[in-house]
């Protein structure tokens, strides 16, 4: 008569397999409830918004200007932007890096790419806010000396450093106005106009030491072949002849430089520089206009195209980052100066070929 087998009956080494497979499987429900708990070191980018320069989101027209005649203007001239989750004090985890990943217009990059060693994510919000608004200044003076509109610069120093001619001269605080009498401004850059010489000449400063003028002159010093007088400058100080006011709030970041300036010059000009296209791109903007490159170039070709626009001025020097990512319907157009983007958006309407990436 058959029998109830008994634990001595199992085949050899069952129990053991048991114990096992209860193991890993402890492990697997560890490790997993681990990956869902603990940070990872890595951000997601993704498409952010988009914003028409020439428009009145808010019901308030982006820029704003007063004291200066200004002209209507037609289609779109969007920033765009990118918007990153992960960082410092977050719980940007295992599964959410991976779902990022499988997103097709998102990204994951290293956290270091956004946040510096021991940076917080407030402290990188206060960074952004700072560099947009610089952004928004550079924009302005760019912008106007395109259009060949006088405004007055001044570039502060921050510190001198010691064993160079400034150091006990100059003083934290004092602002370059002029370089050997020649007033700096978009044509006249201050460093530009102090290495224009050979090693060890002297070159002679005006400026401003809490509104008192002063003219000094120093010799400079030979480092690296280069005749250097020991400043460091920073961010510049511009008087402009009337108000443009750019009304943008929970955005950071200098990338928007470019579109700025467009804004700007189209408001002032009596032509049309979209022709009633929908026009976006980006680009990091400096006083002279030269367009500087960016990060997140393929989330904001992606947040372009998503909002409809069918031309996106492209920095010549991020064309590389954009293989394979172009949006259908979007045409790149590879831009390196505020000049060379309006010498482009007037071809464009006048049907004639321009640059792409």
């Amino acid at each position: 008569m058959p029998r109830q087998p008994f634990a001595a009956d199992r085949p050899p080494g069952s129990s053991h397999r048991l114990i096992t497979l209860l193991i890993a499987g402890c492990c697997v429900v560890v490790g997993l409830v681990i990956a869902a708990v603990v940070s990872v070191p890595y951000v997601a980018l993704t498409p952010g918004p988009t914003l028409n320069t020439l428009g009145k989101p808010d019901g308030k027209e982006l820029i704003q200007i007063t004291g200066r005649r200004t002209y209507p203007t037609t289609g779109n001239l969007n920033l765009v932007t990118v918007s990153y989750t992960g960082g410092p004090g977050t719980d940007f985890n295992i599964f959410s890096a991976l779902r990022a990943w499988l997103t097709p217009d998102d990204a994951v990059v290293p956290a270091s790419e956004i946040y510096s060693a021991g940076q917080s994510q407030q402290q990188v919000i206060q960074q952004d806010t700072e560099e947009m608004l610089g952004s928004q200044q550079d924009a302005t003076a760019a912008a106007l000396c395109y259009l060949n509109i006088g405004y007055t610069t001044q570039d502060p120093i921050v510190a001198t450093a010691k064993g160079t001619p400034a150091y006990g001269v100059l003083q934290a605080g004092d602002k370059i106005t002029a370089v050997d009498g020649t007033p700096i401004g978009c044509h006249h850059d201050v460093v530009a106009m102090i290495r224009d010489r050979k090693p060890g000449a002297p070159v002679t400063l005006t400026i401003d030491r809490g509104g008192v003028i002063k003219t000094l002159t120093l010799a400079t010093k030979d480092i690296g072949n280069e005749p250097v007088v020991g400043v460091e400058l920073g961010s510049p100080v511009y008087q402009f002849p009337f108000s443009v006011k750019i009304n943008l709030a929970d955005i950071g970041g200098p990338s928007a430089g470019l579109m700025f300036a467009l804004g700007i010059v189209d408001k002032l000009t009596p032509d049309s520089l979209t022709g009633g296209r929908f026009i976006a791109g980006t680009g990091e903007i400096d006083p002279t206009g030269v367009v500087q490159p960016i990060g997140g170039i393929q989330q904001k070709m992606a947040g372009a195209r998503a909002a409809g626009a069918t031309i996106f001025l492209t920095p010549a020097a991020n064309c590389p980052n954009t293989a394979g990512a172009v949006p259908a319907g979007l045409r790149l157009v590879k831009v390196s100066s505020l000049a060379g983007a309006i010498s482009e958006l007037q071809a464009i309407k006048a049907g004639k070929p321009v640059p792409s990436c």
